[in-house]
């Protein structure tokens, strides 16, 4: 069983390993794949039509499963490769060690926000930027600008709430989605990290970033905590909802995956602790 860790405890090999698996994703054209289909859910989500990977209910459980994909594609490459989390609460500083040269590399360069240092850096040839939102080839980050990252308080007070989901079932819905997602409510917990991250991450083609896997398993992780915390408290909506993914829906691009699918992660992997 895959145990995902705290980005914060992996060796140098771990580090090497991962960042080596992401590279080769990229020179496949693998990883940019991952940003299309991003790209293409969270602009055709909408608060008063069709939602399925954001603004809605199956916002956890379509990242769940498009993690899992990108682990698996990870895993073709070095079966020793899990997808380490971010915990923001605690790793905080623009100079932590997630942004080290060794694994993601620092804040981008003040005149044009250019991510220089790192085996993401443009200078490298490997990791250019293909599926963009401002024809610039290069990696973006704007470190602290744009907002502040979530306190433990804040995502205290989000793992407190009860009820996964509630009408509308979009941005304006109280409840641990919403809460969590970040359009209203305890301080915008995920979204306000990709706009303190900036550049691409605050974009639909967020996960151009590396830091969008590390993000969004911390997200997943925290879901998983609820979920412990909350063991009588089902997915919202189980059926008969309009516009939204209800419990035994397929959620699109995939076949066959409904959020009841996603619900036991322990199928796939587990956390530390």
């Amino acid at each position: 069983m895959a145990v995902r860790k705290n980005q914060a405890t992996l060796s140098a090999t771990e580090k090497r390993n991962f960042v080596n698996a992401l590279l080769e994703l990229k020179r496949t054209g693998v990883y940019d794949g991952f940003v299309r289909t991003h790209n293409e859910f969270i602009m055709s989500d909408t608060d008063n039509g069709e939602r399925v990977g954001h603004r809605s209910p199956s916002f956890l459980p379509w990242h769940r499963r498009f993690l899992i994909q990108f682990e698996q594609e990870l895993q073709k490459i070095d079966a020793s490769v899990t997808l380490p989390y971010w915990d923001w609460t605690v790793d905080r500083s623009t100079t932590s060690s997630i942004w080290g040269a060794d694994f993601l590399g620092g804040n981008g360069r003040s005149r044009d926000s250019q991510v220089t240092t790192g085996p993401f850096a443009y200078s490298t040839g490997k990791w250019n930027i293909n599926v963009s939102v401002d024809n610039r080839p290069f990696l973006q980050r704007e470190l602290g600008a744009g907002a502040q990252l979530p306190t433990r308080a804040q995502v205290d007070a989000v793992l407190a709430m009860t009820t996964y989901d509630m009408a509308p079932w979009n941005s304006a819905s109280d409840g641990f989605r919403n809460n969590l997602e970040g359009w209203r409510g305890q301080g915008r917990v995920h979204n306000s990290v990709h706009v303190w991250i900036g550049g691409q991450m605050a974009t639909g083609v967020s996960p151009n970033d590396p830091a969008f896997w590390l993000h969004h398993c911390f997200i997943d992780k925290l879901w998983a905590d609820w979920q412990r915390m909350h063991p009588t408290s089902p997915y919202l909506p189980a059926a008969g909802t309009a516009n939204v993914v209800d419990l035994n829906d397929t959620m699109r691009p995939w076949n066959n995956v409904t959020p009841a699918d996603m619900l036991d992660h322990t199928k796939f992997y587990t956390y530390d602790r």
